[in-house]
């Protein structure tokens, strides 16, 4: 299995606002860092992912003016890594200059077969199942990151 992991807010500004030039700026070299990463699979690529964004009646229509990232991982582990070890961390850090407060960050893993290339719409369901009923085996949020990527760098110590 690996893991999917999706992950969005809500913008402060339109995309092209200079006040997001920091945020947009980095996003190309954190998606080349995510790539070179040991573990990474793929993510949706950016018109897949902007097309899903803008779409008036799909699964982000009530939340405009998002950012999102949707990947595919080869475990929690190499996702863990990346995300507080990497520019990406470095990136968040700074959310609060680029994203509404309380509306940004939110992130949804879950397993998958390999092969499979989820899409936003299943990201959502996904979220949602973690809102409704909190981490579960069928998706979980940053906490559950943590735990399933300690568990498998134990696993991989002993």
């Amino acid at each position: 299995m690996h893991l999917a992991e999706f992950n969005f807010g809500t913008l402060r500004y339109p995309w092209g606002d200079p006040r997001l030039a920091g945020f947009e700026n980095a996003l190309d070299q954190v998606n080349v860092i995510a790539a070179r990463s040991p573990g990474f699979v793929g993510r949706m690529p950016d018109a897949a992912m902007e097309a899903a964004q803008e779409d008036p009646t799909g699964p982000l229509a009530d939340r405009p003016n998002t950012a999102s990232t949707l990947s595919v991982w080869q475990g929690a582990a190499p996702l863990y890594q990346f995300v507080t070890k990497t520019l990406h961390a470095k990136i968040m850090a700074g959310r609060t200059a680029w994203f509404v407060p309380g509306d940004s960050g939110f992130l949804v893993c879950w397993w998958v077969p390999e092969g499979h290339r989820p899409d936003v719409a299943e990201g959502m369901v996904r979220w949602r199942m973690v809102q409704n009923t909190g981490d579960s085996q069928e998706a979980f949020g940053p906490n559950g990151l943590v735990a399933a990527a300690s568990a498998e760098t134990t696993e991989n110590d002993g």
